[in-house]
């Protein structure tokens, strides 16, 4: 049987540089070799303060920038658009002890110092984990600060097997080899952010090519004026070669530069190249609504029908009719 992965993106923020070079190009390349299903995680937007209408423009944004950027061979759904996803994650709800969602990391972290913090963002978990099960996926493409979680989902479905009897595919968790570690060109020791970044260290997928020139010439570089590949001693420039280095198909070790200036010139014409075609291409989806609506309805449809039948099973497994 072929192999299924799933992953899914939060619409927290406009998609960057980095999320096409550090997941989603890696996703792209994972179709020729596995069922891939990806879904636009907006339920998981709704863990913290946001604003409506700001989370359904970069929602709808997400997924058409996902099939502009080639994986328009897989499944691409918005999560919300599948009421499967947040009844199972009830189900799994009531399979996961209160101790086991306070020592997620990330809870930890996001609800610290805070006065008001939304149940949602305890019980968040137990919806990824139904993201990953839903699909009885056998693969999970996932980070470092993502492992906890599955480490979670598969606590939670061998538990559920164990206490209803076999329901759930077990997943493991996949661990890409280290792409591209983008970082911010303000900041280059953080890592570039979609929601936490700076704006004017950010370069953002749909950057005009003169925003994205400016941000890189204005990059923050390192004392000196040698240009070599030193995270450690260099990150600045060390930051520009990994970005020119992905985006023209170079190896980092073959690059070789003068000066600061130059570097950075070839990055952005390089960066605007890259961008490109993923900018004409979502130009042209988000110019037909009614197509661009078509495309992502039906493939909650067949997300919906996939599911239907470990829905089925959960329920009759935890004694619901």
């Amino acid at each position: 049987m072929t192999k299924r992965v799933f992953s899914a993106f939060k619409p927290t923020g406009h998609l960057t540089l980095g999320n096409l070079l550090g997941a989603i190009l890696p996703a792209v390349q994972l179709q020729d070799e596995a069922d891939c299903v990806y879904a636009v995680a907006d339920l998981h937007a709704l863990t913290v303060r946001h604003d409506p209408e700001r989370l359904r423009a970069r929602t709808r944004e997400a997924a058409t920038l996902l099939l502009a950027c080639g994986l328009d061979r897989s499944l691409v759904y918005v999560q919300s658009q599948v009421p499967a996803h947040t009844e199972l994650a009830y189900l799994l709800e009531s399979t996961a002890y209160f101790g086991e969602m306070r020592r997620m990391i990330q809870f930890k972290e996001k609800s610290a110092g805070q006065e008001e913090v939304r149940l949602s963002l305890l019980t968040y978990p137990a919806l990824m984990a139904a993201d990953i099960l839903l699909h009885r996926v056998q693969s999970v493409p996932v980070g470092e600060d993502q492992r906890q979680h599955v480490e979670l989902t598969r606590d939670l479905a061998l538990r559920f097997n164990r206490l209803y009897g076999e329901t759930f595919t077990v997943p493991e968790a996949l661990h890409p080899q280290v792409a591209a570690r983008v970082m911010d060109l303000t900041a280059p020791t953080s890592k570039m952010g979609k929601s936490d970044g700076s704006a004017a260290g950010t370069l953002y997928l749909l950057d005009p090519p003169a925003d994205v020139r400016r941000k890189i010439m204005r990059a923050v570089t390192d004392s000196g004026s040698e240009v070599r590949y030193d995270p450690r001693e260099k990150p600045g420039v060390s930051n520009l070669l990994t970005l020119l280095a992905a985006c023209s198909g170079q190896p980092v070790g073959s690059l070789a530069y003068e000066s600061y200036g130059a570097l950075k010139r070839d990055t952005a014409e390089a960066v605007v190249e890259r961008l490109r075609p993923i900018q004409e291409r979502h130009a042209e989806l988000s110019a037909d609504q009614a197509e661009l609506s078509r495309l992502l309805a039906a493939g909650a449809a067949q997300a919906a029908e996939r599911s239907a039948g470990l829905v089925a099973a959960a329920r009759q497994a935890i004694g619901l009719p």
